[in-house]
């Protein structure tokens, strides 16, 4: 609690900082119109990637209230980014990954269109990783740079009909780094090799696995021949794929950015990557470091067969600024994922 409350201060006077030194496009050297880098062809809106730009998706995404997003890569032509099976890809200086987040009029109709919300930039410099945030104006013909981010009234329909509507929240250039460290360090929080190991419409009638196509390209080496030695996250609602797979992916990208062993939350004990199989740190019967009202009176992170006793559920089913977790990156509980945990939890034995 005590750490949320730290955190919310800094967030808040950094943003208030950064607005009062009006810090500008000229001050970064950065562009001030995403158009500028020249990633897309065409009218912006559409989000066509240019010739050296490659579209790119997740296999099970991180969850931002509801948002639909556009992922693309440009690596810088003749290098290279090495197959590495254990973590986030590690792409040469000079790279710059591009997300725009967006949601559809309809969903239960594309042909409504959709509303452009912000893209974020993250260039790979000599002295590291920065983000930056563009936000799309009104007629999605142009995003401008915001370096101390901003808020957007958004409205949709769901899939079921209903009328939704949220202030999306774009944060600052410092809020960014909030999810984005690693040993103190920014970072790429998605494209790993597990993440990409799917299959990617490129065309209309193209259908290609991504690792292969980015060696194709020549901007991936090392891939190993064999398929199945490359690892694979399960998308978080394919219910062909394994329960206990789609649920540690699923906490792997929302939660283990901050909850591993050099992250923002590495004090917690809690480490929810991928590749850890030490079930008291995954947080089986594990209770937490410090205690208070994020607990909710309950005992351990998780206990097997009791979603209802277990930190982890509770915390994901909240939307309290101190008790949710993650506590940046959302508003809105998202109810598939908290559902896919509890039946997780409750999938499992009891002792």
């Amino acid at each position: 609690m005590r750490r949320f409350h730290l955190l919310f201060i800094f967030w808040i006077v950094a943003g208030i900082l950064m607005s009062i030194t009006d810090f500008s496009h000229k001050e970064f050297n950065y562009p001030e119109k995403l158009s500028e880098y020249g990633f897309f062809e065409g009218t912006m809106k559409e989000q066509n990637p240019a010739a050296d730009v490659i579209p790119y998706a997740l296999n099970s995404p991180l969850f931002s209230d509801y948002a639909y997003k556009l992922r693309f890569i440009r690596i810088p032509k003749g290098l290279k980014t090495a197959y590495n099976p254990d973590s986030v890809l590690q792409f040469p200086v000079g790279t710059a990954i591009v997300k725009t987040f967006y949601y559809k009029n309809d969903e239960r109709n594309e042909k409504k269109g959709r509303q452009l919300m912000e893209t974020r930039v993250l260039l790979h410099e000599a002295k590291g990783w920065v983000a930056l945030p563009y936000i799309w104006n009104k007629e999605q013909t142009e995003a401008t740079l915001e370096v101390a981010g901003g808020t957007q009234l958004v409205a949709w329909r769901d899939q079921e009909g209903n009328k939704k509507s949220l202030e999306y929240f774009v944060p600052n250039m410092n809020q960014c780094k909030g999810c984005h460290e690693k040993s103190g360090k920014m970072t790429p929080i998605g494209p790993s090799v597990r993440q990409l190991n799917g299959d990617f419409e490129y065309h209309s009638t193209q259908k290609e696995n991504q690792l292969s196509h980015w060696q194709n390209r020549g901007v991936l080496k090392n891939l190993p021949e064999n398929a199945s030695e490359i690892p694979k996250i399960p998308a978080f609602n394919d219910p062909k794929a394994s329960l206990d797979l789609r649920a540690r992916g699923y906490l792997d990208i929302n939660c283990a950015h901050c909850h591993n062993a050099a992250g923002p939350a590495r004090s917690s004990g809690l480490f929810l990557t991928w590749a850890n199989t030490n079930k008291t740190s995954y947080g089986f019967f594990k209770a937490p470091i410090a205690a208070g009202r994020g607990s909710g009176n309950l005992a351990f992170d998780i206990v097997p067969g009791k979603s209802h006793e277990s930190i982890l559920a509770y915390r994901m089913n909240s939307a309290d600024p101190g008790i949710m977790m993650p506590e940046l990156g959302r508003k809105l509980i998202h109810k598939e994922g908290v559902a896919l945990i509890n039946e997780w939890i409750q999938s499992m034995e009891t002792k």
